[in-house]
This record gives structure tokens, C-alpha cells and sequence, in this order.
């Protein structure tokens, strides 16, 4: 018996091995479940960026539903996302907060004025406080928020024209069918 042990746990191990392989075509590795969807969005109370005297919270967003779109000056996927936030996302018609993670505000503002800014609102989480009550693993990331102050979806990573076509907009009908 012990002369096949070594076999058992090769077997063992191959079959491990062939559950991840199955386990990673059957599952799409890029979606990350949020347990805060369909629950409010955390509270929170940050400055806006160039204005660190003036602050936003949850309560100040409430009454119409928005994006929130954490990025960083840091965050070379948000470069690629920038051109279809200010394009295909802005002509969804809702109101686009952004959320400046991690991030020195000076930078945010040079990278702001480099690149455009589509926000119509920017914040600074210069700490990360706010993102952990998110539950943001890095940037970038997108919630989509009643005007409850819920959070409805979320989406991590870049977003490209095809997220929007299948993602965003089913989300705002769902949204728009429930009236909120």
C-alpha cells in the first residue's frame, strides 16, 4: 500500500488539476459578483477633487440615479475606457461621478486636463476609505446607482462600446422598468 500512495496522490492531484480546468471554461473569470448589489450604497463623505474644502456624500447623489466610475491617474486600463466614457456612456444620459482612487489630487487634475473630463462630477478617495466600503478591488470600476442611493450593478475593468450594448443598457431598462 505504501509503494502506491505516490500513485493516489498523483491521481489526486491530476484530478484537481482537471476540476480548475473545467472549473475556469465553465465560469467567466472576469465577473466578480458584488454582495452590495441590490443593498444601498455605503455612506460616505469625500472631497471633491480641486475643492478639498467642499464635500460629497451618498445623501447629496440621492433623487436621480448615476455612474460611479473609480479610476486613478495611475490606472493605465482607465486611459483605454476614457474615450467611451465621454462618448457611448455620456450618451446614456445619466448623470457620470467620477471616483479618484488612491490617487494624488494634483495628479488626477493634470491627468484630467491631459485626457478631458467627461465626470460631471469628480471625488477624491485619496485614502481608499470609500473603496473598501465598495468593495473595489482597483480600478477601473463602475456601479450603477438608483436614485434611492442603491447599488443595481457593477461592473469591473474597462469599459468598451460591447459593455455598454450589454451591459449598461439591460441595466438601465431593468432600472427604467422598475421605475427607479
Amino acid at each position: 500500500m505504501s509503494r502506491l500512495m505516490p500513485l493516489f496522490v498523483f491521481l489526486a492531484l491530476c484530478g484537481l488539476f482537471g476540476f480548475g480546468i473545467w472549473w475556469n471554461t465553465q465560469h467567466d473569470q472576469h465577473e466578480i459578483v458584488s454582495p452590495l448589489i441590490d443593498k444601498p450604497a455605503p455612506d460616505f463623505l469625500v472631497p471633491e477633487l480641486g475643492r478639498p474644502m467642499s464635500t460629497v456624500g451618498k445623501a447629496s447623489l440621492l433623487g436621480k440615479p448615476y455612474f460611479l466610475n473609480v479610476f486613478g491617474s495611475w490606472c493605465i486600463e482607465c486611459v483605454h475606457e476614457h474615450p467611451v466614457l465621454s462618448g457611448e456612456v455620456k450618451s446614456l444620459g445619466l448623470r457620470l461621478v467620477g471616483l479618484n482612487y488612491k490617487d494624488e489630487p494634483s495628479d488626477a487634475m493634470n491627468w484630467l486636463r491631459e485626457h478631458g473630463n467627461p465626470f460631471d462630477l469628480v471625488i477624491t478617495d485619496r485614502d481608499g476609505r470609500a473603496g473598501i466600503d465598495f468593495g473595489v478591488y482597483g480600478a477601473p470600476e463602475t456601479f450603477l446607482i438608483d436614485g434611492k442611493g442603491v447599488i443595481r450593478y457593477k461592473h469591473v475593468g474597462p469599459i468598451t462600446p460591447e459593455v455598454v450594448d450589454k451591459e449598461f443598457r439591460p441595466a438601465l431598462a431593468a432600472l427604467a422598468k422598475e421605475g427607479r
